[in-house]
Order: C-alpha cells, then structure tokens, then sequence
C-alpha cells in the first residue's frame, strides 16, 4: 500500500513537472522553440538520471526552467537539437555543481556556461563541459573567487589558455595580401 502511494506521489510530481516545462513554450516560442509533452517527460526522466549519476538532490523548483530560460535565445539552439542540447546542458549544469565544490550560486554557473556557449563554444557542449567548465572549476577549486564578484560574467578570459585568432589582424593581413 505504502509503495503504491509513492508511486502515485511520483507519478503526481513528474506530471506536475512536465506542465511546468511545457508552460515555459509561452516564452520560448518566440525564439523558434517549443517542447512537445513528450520531451518534457524525457527531460525530466534526463534530469533523474542526472541527479543520480551526481549524487545530488533538488529542493523545490528544477534547474531545467532556468536552464530553458537561459539558453532559449541560443543562437546555437535549433528546435531539431532544443531538447537533446537541454538534456547535455543539465548534465554538464550538475557535473559541474559538483566540480566546483557547489561554491557556485546556480545562476553564476548558469551566467558563465551561457557565456562561453555562445562565445568561445559556438555551441559545443563538450568544449564547454572539458574545456571551459573545467578549467574554471579547477580555478574555483584551487581558491579562485573572482566570480562571485562578477556573478560569473566575463571570466573565462583569465583561464583560456587558447590562442584565438584576431579579426582586425586577418582583414589587415588579408587586406595586403590583396594588394601585392
């Protein structure tokens, strides 16, 4: 009996939750993106599995809304991608968590994985999560606080360790190689 009740609780909740990720289609849509029922449903089964894997637990809302929220007007985000990037993105969100030593607010975790994803990334989510994350929480791990005074903006600069090629350089490069 008690078992049956649990389960009922569950099955009660994941449905609640699925709604909750669909409710988020009103502000999405707008950017091409929308989640079907059925996705929802995968994501938050994802998301299980991602908080097991981790060894983690959610108290009250999931990260799966803010993670929408943030990444919604994605440049990278494709309604044929939307979900599958959502499932990585919340795995890559809980790694990390842990990664860090959960000394990283979820919204500075959030701030800076947007930031690298649009910029540094172009939208790989593995560059982001073993290259980019890693090193910063290996900075973070090592003492590094600097991001709690930029809420995770504008960090990587100081951990990249890539040289990147510069725009105005090639166009001047470029520019001479034409005039020869």
């Amino acid at each position: 009996m008690e078992d049956n009740m649990f389960e009922l609780l569950q099955l009660k909740k994941q449905e609640k939750e699925i709604a909750a990720l669909v409710s988020c289609n009103k502000e999405t849509e707008q950017f091409g993106l929308v989640l079907s029922n059925e996705e929802a449903k995968d994501l938050v089964i994802s998301r299980n599995e991602s908080l097991k894997k981790y060894q983690r637990i959610e108290f009250g809302e999931s990260i799966l809304d803010k993670l929408i929220y943030y990444f919604c007007d994605s440049q990278y985000i494709t309604q044929d991608i939307y979900a599958e990037t959502l499932m990585e993105l919340q795995d890559i969100f809980y790694l990390y968590k842990n990664e860090s030593g959960d000394l990283l607010t979820d919204d500075e975790l959030l701030t800076f994985m947007k930031e690298q994803f649009e910029s540094v990334c172009t939208g790989d989510t593995d560059y982001l999560a073993d290259t980019c994350l890693e090193r910063f929480a290996q900075a973070i791990r090592a003492g590094y606080t600097g991001y709690m005074e930029s809420g995770g903006h504008n960090e990587y600069e100081k951990f990249d360790e890539e040289q990147r090629w510069d725009k105005d350089l090639y166009l001047q490069v470029l520019a001479e190689l034409c005039w020869r």
